[in-house]
């Protein structure tokens, strides 16, 4: 089996993650207000505030955050378990 580049690896859990958030998201929106709902639009929000960096000429801003909830941690588990018995193999 061939190794898969960490780039790789890291954007297939992040798009699973991405995925499975907005999944939780939608999921959240539909079910009526209750303990469910609250349960599906809890999340955790990791990152920094924006700061800016004044170079006179350029002015730069950066700032991240990520947001996650728990069906985005069930897509990066899915994602994981796809990656890692999906063989890149030749397919037809």
């Amino acid at each position: 089996m061939r190794r898969r580049p960490l780039g790789y690896i890291i954007f297939i859990l992040f798009l699973g993650a991405m995925i499975g958030t907005t999944i939780g998201e939608l999921i959240a929106l539909l079910l009526p207000q209750g303990v469910v709902e609250q349960f599906f639009l809890r999340s955790a929000i990791f990152g920094f505030e924006p700061f800016t960096i004044n170079l006179g000429v350029f002015v730069f801003t950066f700032g991240f955050s990520f947001k996650l909830n728990v069906i985005g941690i069930i897509g990066i588990a899915l994602a994981a378990y796809i990656l890692r018995w999906y063989r890149s193999e030749k397919h037809y």
